[in-house]
């Protein structure tokens, strides 16, 4: 009896029981989220805002397809506020996301795995209920036949399990480390299976699609216009995530060829909002019709008053992004490093700016401009720790000097980057042949084109010739 009793008891100490896991209603990618439980709405929304309206924009070139998740033709503009997401990100926090097809997740503390359990009440556009079916099938045809940088996206999920009708687990890959992949998995589309499962998922439509999102297309004339309006029935609308969102009845795509003929649309009121990233039109195409301030509206029409243009800034902290020239390392011509540093010297970034941009642009350090993620001055004790195990593959100057990129005086004498550059050549291999061309190591002409996209050619134009 008693050696019963002593296997019972070392049973029981062999096998202890697991904790149970957590459900959360919401993932930060480091830390906790900003938002705890139970919160009704974003701070950056007004959560009474009016439901009514139509809001007009502008977009270019033409549309031929409603699929944005394939590589085969051009996405109607907006499309993306037809399909809902698992998850849904906050715009104040660097990233984190929240409950919105599925209401809570569980993540493990070494964030091996991520489980979503979806809202019961989540709908697609035709009544029909969204499922782990739903989410697994999404999952699949994404990664199987669309663009194909979803499957390098999701290359690190290695199974793919349904718990139940409303819950799905994704496994990912002994190894991958990668804190960011219950994220990038809460950001999945979640696509109709009994729509799209019979369909050819590769090809351009304009079938309408069944979406699960805030909005639905209502018509459409391929290169010249698409009008969504809401779904009065979205299933979402209330969700802590949504509250005080996508208050427009109606939001309406016109199509247009460039942006000086979309600008003389603005002018003439025939749409209502333009973010202008051309510094020469900020400072001379409105000025005879905008007045400077905040918005406060966007124009006032009636029939004795012509259109007012209200212009004005808003100051954040958010990523700036960029503009700029991005060599294709697939040409022999600028696989050296040393040629990219020397052009980097004879492009007068301050004459540009002060002549061409009016001084309206701050040049770009880091991918992560103008927010908290910008790397500054060498880096500090933390972030050597995260640092030195690459030192043999990581170029010394991380550690040695703070980037910043070369300088001129802005006056267009930049004889003195040029000395340096030729330099940089010179002790590179590279010499002026007498033909006055500049030739490489092996002899080969140094030459390259530069492209410029169609949209906005007219203003790079301005900036390459020089």
């Amino acid at each position: 009896m008693r050696k019963y009793c002593l296997f019972a008891l070392l049973f029981l100490f062999a096998f202890p029981v697991a904790a149970a896991e957590k459900e959360e209603h919401g993932i930060a990618m480091q830390g906790k989220p900003l938002y705890g439980e139970g919160f009704t709405h974003f701070n950056y929304v007004n959560p009474d805002a009016p439901k009514r309206g139509e809001l007009r924009l502008a977009a270019f070139g033409s549309f031929d397809t409603f699929n944005p998740y394939n590589i085969k033709g051009i996405a109607a503009a907006g499309i993306n506020y037809m399909f809902d997401t698992l998850l849904e990100s906050s715009r104040e926090e660097a990233f984190s996301e929240y409950g919105l097809i599925a209401k809570k997740l569980i993540v493990p503390e070494d964030r091996s795995s991520v489980e979503f359990i979806i809202d019961e009440r989540a709908r697609f556009h035709d009544g029909s209920e969204v499922t782990a079916d739903d989410v697994i099938f999404s999952f699949a045809i994404i990664k199987k036949d669309g663009s194909p940088i979803y499957n390098s996206y999701y290359k690190d999920v290695e199974k793919v399990i349904q718990k139940g009708k409303y819950r799905v687990k994704f496994v990912f890959k002994k190894g991958a480390d990668n804190r960011e992949l219950p994220l990038i998995i809460g950001q999945l589309p979640v696509l109709s299976k009994k729509f799209y499962e019979n369909k050819d998922f590769k090809a351009t439509t304009l079938e309408i699609p069944v979406g699960s999102g805030p909005y639905m297309i209502e018509k459409f004339e391929p290169g010249r216009f698409i009008v969504y309006k809401r779904n009065p029935d979205y299933w979402a609308k209330d969700l802590p995530v949504n509250k005080g969102r996508y208050n427009f009845d109606k939001i309406r795509y016109d199509y247009y060829r460039d942006t000086t003929v979309a600008l003389e649309a603005l002018k003439s009121g025939e749409y209502d909002l333009r973010v202008e990233n051309e510094a020469k039109k900020w400072e001379t195409a409105y000025n005879d019709d905008a007045d400077s301030g905040f918005w406060t509206s966007l124009f006032a029409k009636n029939k004795k008053q012509k259109v007012k243009l209200i212009k004005g800034e808003f100051h954040h902290k958010n990523p700036s992004g960029m503009q700029a020239f991005v060599y294709n390392l697939r040409r022999d011509v600028f696989k050296d490093k040393e040629l990219r540093k020397a052009l980097a010297y004879v492009f007068d970034y301050e004459w540009t700016n002060k002549n061409l941009f009016y001084g309206g642009y701050t040049r770009t350090r880091s991918y992560f401009d103008n927010s908290e993620l910008a790397a500054k001055g060498l880096p500090s004790k933390d972030e050597l720790k995260l640092l030195d195990p690459y030192r043999k593959v990581l170029p010394p100057d991380v550690f040695e000097s703070e980037y910043n990129p070369p300088k001129t005086d802005g006056s267009g004498n930049i004889r003195a980057n040029i000395e340096k550059a030729d330099a940089i050549l010179k002790a590179a291999g590279y010499v002026i042949g007498e033909d006055g061309f500049l030739y490489d190591k092996n002899g080969k002409k140094v030459e390259f084109e530069i492209l410029l996209d169609t949209v906005s050619s007219a203003t790079w134009e301005r900036v390459v010739l020089p």
